[in-house]
């Protein structure tokens, strides 16, 4: 756009090439077809890096559960559950917190890390639940756990 002396743009002169009502529709109909093809790869790429970022957390968590074992001589009661990694439950030998932050113990999902005692109180088992927040699924939604057996 041409600008006069002043400084201030100078209104359109009849012939002044410009984009019309159609052509603004075209770009907007093209920019919308790019973000429909697009949109589920990425969504899927979200899925995907939660269910790792769970993983790791789960392993994260396992890591903690064994230095407050080695610690305090037991495992967490499931009473206690993981929140005796995060602020002190007034044992003997705790000398954490284990867990860094008490959002560690939901998973990226916003539940909370599943913990039991196995074993007669000589192993656990963190779970996530994953996506769907329900036992079972596939891909997203499968269930994530830790330690490894």
């Amino acid at each position: 756009m041409r600008r006069s002396p002043s400084g201030r743009p100078d209104l359109p002169v009849k012939g002044e090439a410009g984009y019309t009502l159609t052509e603004m529709l075209v770009v907007i109909g093209i920019i919308g077809l790019i973000a429909a093809v697009l949109t589920p790869g990425l969504m899927g790429q979200m899925g995907r890096a939660r269910s790792k970022a769970a993983q790791l957390q789960l392993e994260t968590l396992s890591t903690a559960v064994e230095i407050f074992q080695a610690d305090v001589g037991r495992y967490p009661s499931e009473a206690e559950g993981l929140r005796a990694l995060a602020s002190d439950p007034g044992l003997e030998g705790w000398t954490g917190p284990y867990a860094r932050d008490s959002r560690l113990l939901k998973d990226p999902w916003g539940n909370e890390v599943r913990y039991a005692l196995r074993d007669e109180g000589r192993g656990y088992r963190l779970e996530s639940l994953g996506a769907d927040g329900a036992v079972g699924g596939k891909g997203a939604a499968r269930d994530l756990k830790a330690p490894a057996e």
